[in-house]
């Protein structure tokens, strides 16, 4: 009974301020208005006193724009945990435009759909390209899918070639991120709940909602990790695979709640004496896989 009053009571005040704050965020987006980018931040953060989260952050967001941020991708709630921290818009796949309210959010929040298959990857990198050279920060999450919670899916590498580019006179940088749902009501959440929060493979929306909406405080794990120079990498593929080793260390030291072990950085330096380096963000420090 308890858990179902609290549902009900959750749904009636997001509804409240979700259905208040369309129209605004619609005319914000209309007349180009730089609050569009900072309003949705500000909702983020109040859907998460009402959802019950408390969001852990640790490392600090690149000052330099504009910024791609790589990101693992577990569920529908990391565009909200990651909505309240950036002022940025997410990369999601076409299906999502369709989808009932989440969809008009979505559009709402400036987000990129694409159709990850192959013959159409190039086209849209190029409207990627696009935001970013007009200084739009954006989110990717490179798995193509949302996975268990429990580790990092590989990453697909057709959508780094933006890396490649410059924004005018400024290299776009890529920051990795890793997201963890670490506890609930103040314990470490184990594999029973964890698909409770998670939503992955053929799980239902809306029933997974529902379960979700009767839990009390979720903690989530934030990690900005330092931003990489895509130039020093010889490869889209090299890259890709850098961001990755770097984002699943972070979602496994958040799960174990222990620092990862130190690790030899990756030679992408050396990688560049074979091979001419990929774009121009030599300004930038090579992250290594700790970071």
């Amino acid at each position: 009974m308890a858990a179902s009053l609290l549902r009900l009571f959750r749904i009636l005040l997001y509804l409240s301020l979700t259905l208040s704050l369309m129209p605004v965020q619609a005319l914000l987006v209309a007349i180009g208005s730089p609050l569009a980018a900072s309003l949705p931040r500000a909702y983020h953060r109040m859907c998460w006193r009402i959802l019950g989260f408390r969001v852990e952050v640790k490392g600090a967001v690149s000052d330099r724009h504009p910024a791609l941020f790589v990101v693992n991708h577990t569920s529908y709630l990391d565009i909200t945990i990651l909505g309240g921290l950036l002022k940025t818009s997410f990369i999601a796949k076409a299906e999502v435009a369709r989808w009932p309210l989440f969809g008009t959010l979505a559009r709402l929040q400036r987000t990129v759909f694409v159709d990850r298959r192959a013959p159409k990857a190039k086209v849209q990198g190029s409207q990627i390209a696009r935001r970013l050279a007009a200084g739009d920060d954006l989110v990717l999450f490179p798995e193509g899918t949302s996975s268990d919670g429990m580790r990092v899916l590989p990453f697909k590498s057709a959508l780094f070639g933006v890396a490649e580019m410059n924004s005018g006179d400024r290299p776009i940088v890529l920051q990795p991120v890793s997201i963890a749902y670490t506890k609930l009501n103040g314990l470490p959440m184990g594999r029973f709940y964890r698909p409770w929060i998670a939503w992955y493979g053929d799980m239902e929306m809306a029933s997974h909602l529902w379960a979700l909406l009767g839990l009390g405080t979720i903690t989530v794990s934030v990690e900005f990790h330092p931003p990489i120079a895509a130039g020093a990498y010889p490869s889209r593929k090299a890259l890709c695979e850098a961001c990755h080793r770097i984002v699943s260390r972070g979602v496994a030291s958040a799960l174990s709640g222990r620092e990862p072990m130190p690790e030899l950085p990756l030679s992408a330096a050396a990688a560049t004496e074979t091979r001419p380096a990929l774009g121009a963000a030599a300004d930038l420090p090579v992250a290594s896989a700790e970071a």
